[in-house]
């Protein structure tokens, strides 16, 4: 029995990201909470600008190339209640086709600490975000950011991003 048609996630880990060379978030790291419990892989953005890091994927040959969504997991280094806006934005490359291209529009979706630092924090789904020259057979590249100028009160300490679900359709039920 083939896959359903429809609504599909990836779910992209922290770990599989790397901060960009221009204004990128702070490197990947190990967070120890406390002994024998789950350590945190992370990347630290701060709130002094806007920071960075990308990574990509390449869709199944069924996604349908059209708009998707996306959801932020993460979590604070302080007890507040600071909201964090998150962008994403994304370009497909083809084969055979420069990786020197811009991103398409970035969507937000914005998302407050619930007063406890190292408390998994799940963001609300973002809005529909297009990505420029979307197609099958192609790397998706991601650029995911921490949108400092967007937080009127946001949180003054680092934002840690454990991993990004992303949402998409697929229109057939397998990749032949």
């Amino acid at each position: 029995h083939g896959a359903t048609v429809g609504l599909q996630t990836i779910w992209v880990p922290a770990v599989a990201m790397t901060p960009t060379d221009r204004n990128g978030c702070a490197a990947i790291t190990s967070v120890q909470t406390s002994n024998d419990k789950p350590d945190m892989i992370v990347l630290d953005f701060d709130n002094g600008s806007d920071e960075h890091a990308q990574f990509h994927v390449a869709f199944p040959k069924s996604w349908n190339e059209g708009v998707i969504k996306y959801q932020v997991f993460w979590c604070s280094t302080a007890a507040d209640t600071d909201p964090v806006h998150w962008g994403l934005k994304g370009v497909s490359v083809p084969d055979n086709s420069t990786i020197d291209v811009s991103y398409g529009t970035h969507i937000n979706v914005a998302d407050a600490n619930q007063g406890a630092a190292e408390e998994m924090l799940v963001s609300p789904l973002s809005g529909n975000l297009t990505i420029a020259g979307a197609a099958v057979d192609t790397v998706t590249f991601f650029d995911v950011f921490r949108d400092v100028s967007e937080e009127t009160s946001g949180a003054a300490e680092d934002a840690r991003l454990i991993g990004v679900k992303l949402f998409f359709t697929t229109d057939a039920e397998n990749d032949a």
